[in-house]
């Protein structure tokens, strides 16, 4: 239960860091932020459920969905 509740936390802090993201030129410093924003927060959310760490891949495929679907939704 707690891996289904960390990657939907994941895609969804994700979709809204993507959709910001498109605001700002390839490459820039706010663009990597927009990108690595959501692991200060994935991280010890992880952690504190203590998840074990071979989902880790499951939670970077989950935020890198998310990146994507805020990208190309709110073009």
């Amino acid at each position: 239960m707690n891996v289904i509740i960390i990657s939907v936390i994941s895609l969804a802090v994700n979709i809204f860091l993507g959709r910001k993201r498109i605001k700002y030129p390839k490459m820039t410093l706010m663009w990597w932020v927009m990108i690595h924003a959501s692991i200060p927060l994935i991280i010890p959310l992880r952690i504190w459920l203590d998840t074990p760490s071979v989902f880790i891949p499951l939670f970077i495929a989950a935020a890198i969905s998310g990146q994507l679907i805020g990208s190309k939704i709110f073009k």
